[in-house]
């Protein structure tokens, strides 16, 4: 008793002493304190999150993840088990707990150790936020004044809502939606009890405690957190013994990722890092709506692969990726019994399942790619191991494409069994056909690819990829790769002739050139693809047929100064505009996504839009902070809401009839806030080029007058507001197509990334394509002969157009006030009086139209030599 008096003396005196401390400290400190605006505001470095337009999360970026939540949208449990374990008095105490204090104090005294205890939850948020995690006396002392400064200023649910979203959990979790989302892939709202008290136990010691780095003691602290909720009588018995068996399910999840387009995601990452910098970007908590929606961008990869694997597959089976054993060594006597398609099979392999599963999982793929190992080889099939050790088979379908790769234009012959193409023990690829029930030999295409779709009417981007692959390839060819583009130049020649005075029914000879060029000592020589010439021929079948020489002939007509100027309107860069004759058949280099934009020109009516991806940026509240106001093809602009409504007037006739027929009546001036692109070519010029470009998707008739991009016809049931271009360097280096209705324009390329290698020939047997024409189809392996953009491109852009246009009812353009239709004849561009098939309805602008009439001797001299030519062509298929 003699030693208990003084040592309570000492011990009151020592805290005394210590609150006078703390108040001189307080007092001195005063002025560095945050205020209630900075602790309400703080950044809780939430990553940068990118959405499709319809809210699909296509990707994360920062280095912390987290998903902030109210107070409201935390589990009711979770709160009770973070209180119960890290600070139960927390509802009593201003900031700091004196009893946990001095239990810290004793047992400083007792054990000379300084632990853990007597940390409040405030105390908690006050290092996080301010302070450090260093164990040095005068920081704890800075810690207690700060949590009791801001229980001074924050309510006890701020305090809390604070520190459940910014409590540091393990891997890269900060706050507890992040934590659900890494270790469960789960909201909180859909953790079990045991589930919510593994991630409770996480702020003592997030990487020591944590399910996935240490399991055992993960256990070991979920125990103690059931613990404190029942002594806490937050749970009963029944649910403490329940969560304390169940099992471990954590495993790490990555952001749950709705729909993967990295091409986009990337392009968004790039344009925000300029607007805000890197530190920013990752860590401001943005929310990016991209212009893109989730169902046109999954159109469009698919559309992609697919074609690219079409032209793979055209030009033949490059073999296995590596032979793991051969037939002859196999092990007669290791022989397993497997059920594959209910049919029991003898497959002889030397590797056992335990060896092709351990080896299979270290095979890396990507993209829809499986790797697998033939165990058996019949002969119209083969037995295939895959990573999730099971057995499928592959039919004669999945493999009868696998003709030997020879070089880019020769392949071998057609395999007649499986055995032509694989023996057991080689590593494949494989993939899912289209039905997703059957598997199909498979490889990664050599040849790349790029898409890209925008709305005509304001730029924005509907779609954009940049390749097979982001993960095979970051470069993004849609945005960033600057190619000849071939055919797809010449409806801006032709524009540029409309404006100079010619007409869709303007002749013009389709015969070979030949131009001395003195300074090479050389001629040039223009040919058409193929080299055929029709002779003296109307300006809208030239361009559906796509005829260089014609567009040579327009480029000297204009004038290459002319022209090359000309081109700039569409937005082309006049840096990238050869200054030479080449120019117009392509020569030029630009990326598809320049090529759309220009595109959209002629699909709106005349004007330039801006390219954009972004809609909108929201911080992590849901707050708009920036959205995109683009302009619009449209003169002036008047938006639909913004049609003002007046009184009708009993004498205004005009307001009456409208009110009659249910019709709006507007003001002479209404509002008009929408901002209009700037007018580049005039909507008449734009009209007729739409027209010649229709002609060039269209099927009129006989062969002789199908336009290069006819398929597009066939397989898009004619659809009339359709036009479209193909493109094809005069190497096969580049093949385009690009195309578009009144709402919507796309661009496809494809080519090798080594602008040197040629896109080649295929060799296939057209015998064997003609006996089975469902399975090779127009945008199939069917194709024979020269890659072109209408072999190579424009499959890609035909599957894609086919689903976005799938319920979109057609849409034309209303035809300007200043054109008028005239009766033509389709020989010579004359006027004609006759009905019958040697005549038809152009479009000219008034003024423009022709003036002489057609005689019948020309009419009859021009059906000779039609009839002549289809035969000729019907001779050929």
């Amino acid at each position: 008793m003699k030693l208990l008096k003084p040592a309570l003396i000492t011990i009151s005196v020592t805290f005394v002493v210590g609150i006078v401390i703390l108040l001189g400290t307080y007092f001195y400190i005063k002025s560095d304190l945050p205020s209630v605006d900075v602790l309400k505001d703080v950044r809780l470095q939430t990553p940068m999150r990118i959405f499709t337009q319809d809210g699909k999360l296509i990707s994360q970026y920062g280095v912390k993840r987290r998903i902030p939540l109210t107070l409201e949208q935390i589990p009711e449990q979770l709160k009770q088990a973070v209180i119960a374990t890290e600070d139960s008095r927390f509802y009593d105490h201003p900031g700091i707990d004196p009893i946990g204090m001095m239990r810290a104090f004793i047992n400083l005294v007792v054990t000379g150790e300084k632990g853990q205890g007597g940390s409040t939850l405030t105390m908690q948020m006050a290092r996080d936020f301010f302070l450090t995690r260093e164990k040095k006396y005068i920081r704890k002392i800075r810690e207690i004044i700060l949590a009791w400064h801001m229980e001074q200023l924050l309510s006890k649910q701020e305090i809390l809502e604070l520190y459940l979203n910014k409590v540091e959990l393990g891997h890269r979790a900060f706050g507890f939606g992040a934590a659900a989302q890494v270790y469960y892939g789960k909201s909180l709202d859909e953790l079990t009890l045991a589930q919510i008290a593994t991630i409770a136990g996480l702020p003592q010691a997030p990487s020591a405690l944590n399910p996935i780095s240490s399991p055992a003691r993960s256990l070991a602290r979920r125990r103690i957190v059931l613990m404190r909720m029942l002594d806490e009588e937050y749970i009963d018995q029944a649910q403490f013994q329940q969560a304390v068996n169940a099992p471990v399910t954590a495993k790490k999840y990555g952001a749950e990722i709705d729909l993967d387009a990295p091409y986009l995601a990337d392009i968004i990452y790039s344009e925000m890092i300029e607007l805000y910098g890197k530190d920013e970007a990752e860590t401001g908590g943005y929310q990016i709506y991209a212009t893109v929606s989730s169902d046109m961008q999954a159109a469009a990869q698919q559309a992609v692969r697919r074609n690219l694997h079409d032209y793979d597959e055209r030009h033949g089976y490059h073999g296995p990726i590596e032979q793991l054993w051969s037939t002859a060594s196999a092990d007669d006597n290791n022989v397993q019994t497997h059920t594959v398609a209910e049919t029991q099979l003898d497959t002889s392999a030397p590797w056992s399942e335990e060896q092709m599963l351990t080896y299979l999982q270290d095979v890396q793929t990507f993209e829809s790619m499986h790797p697998a190992i033939v165990v058996k080889v019949n002969e119209k099939d083969i037995i295939i191991f895959n990573q999730q050790g099971k057995y499928s088979i592959i039919d004669w379908d999945g493999l009868d494409w696998a003709r030997p790769y020879i070089n880019d234009s020769k392949q071998g012959p057609d395999p007649k069994t499986a055995s032509d193409i694989l023996q057991e023990g080689a590593l494949i690829l494989t993939r899912q056909r289209e039905d997703d029930q059957h598997w199909q030999l498979a490889q990664y295409p050599q040849a790349s690819g790029a898409f890209v779709a925008l709305d005509p009417k304001n730029g924005a981007v509907q779609a954009v990829v940049g390749g097979y692959s982001f993960y095979q390839s970051q470069f993004n060819r849609a945005t960033q790769a600057k190619r000849q583009v071939g055919s797809n130049i010449k409806p801006f020649i032709y524009s540029a002739a409309l404006e100079n005075g010619y007409t869709l029914a303007s002749i013009i000879n389709d015969a070979p050139i030949t131009q001395w060029q003195s300074g090479s000592g050389n001629a040039w020589r223009p040919e058409n693809s193929p080299a055929e010439y029709d002779g003296p021929i109307r300006m809208r079948v030239a361009l559906s047929k796509s005829k260089n020489v014609v567009s040579v002939r327009l480029l000297r007509a204009v004038g290459l100064d002319n022209v090359a100027e000309y081109l700039t309107r569409f937005g082309f860069n006049k840096d990238d505009i050869p200054l030479d004759e080449t120019l117009s058949l392509g020569s030029g280099s630009h990326t598809p996504l320049e090529v759309a934009t220009a595109m959209a020109v002629i699909a709106n009516g005349g004007f330039l839009i801006q390219p954009h991806f972004i809609q909108r940026i929201e911080n992590e509240m849901g707050d708009i902070l920036w959205e995109a106001n683009p302009k619009y093809a449209c003169d002036p602009c008047v938006a639909p809401d913004q049609t003002a409504q007046i009184e009708t007037d009993p004498e205004d006739i005009e307001a009456l009839l409208a009110a009659e027929f249910g019709l709006t009546h507007q003001e002479e001036e209404p509002v008009n806030d929408i901002l209009s692109a700037p007018r580049v070519i005039s909507a008449e010029n734009a009209f007729l080029v739409a027209e010649m470009m229709r002609s060039a998707v269209q099927i009129n008739g006989s062969w002789d007058n199908r336009g290069t991009g006819w398929r597009t016809a066939l397989l898009m049931n004619r659809r009339s507001d359709v036009a479209g271009k193909t493109g094809t360097t005069n190497d096969v280096r580049d093949t385009w197509f690009s195309g578009f209705t009144p709402d919507l324009v796309a661009t496809a390329w494809v080519g090798f990334d080594d602008n040197n290698r040629r896109l080649g020939r295929t060799t296939r047997n057209q015998n064997l394509v003609n006996k089975n024409p469902q399975k090779f189809n127009y945008i199939g392996n069917a194709l024979v002969g020269s890659e072109s953009g209408a072999h190579a491109a424009q499959p890609a852009w035909i599957r894609f157009m086919q689903y976005a246009l799938a319920d979109k009812p057609e849409h034309m353009l209303p035809m300007p006030t200043d054109l008028l239709t005239i009766r033509i004849d389709k020989g010579t561009g004359k006027l004609t009086n006759r009905t019958d098939k040697t005549s038809m309805f152009e479009y000219f602008t008034q003024g423009t139209e022709p003036q002489t009439f057609v005689a019948d001797a020309q009419i009859i001299e021009a059906a000779d030599q039609s009839e002549q030519s289809q035969k000729q062509i019907e001779d050929i298929f």
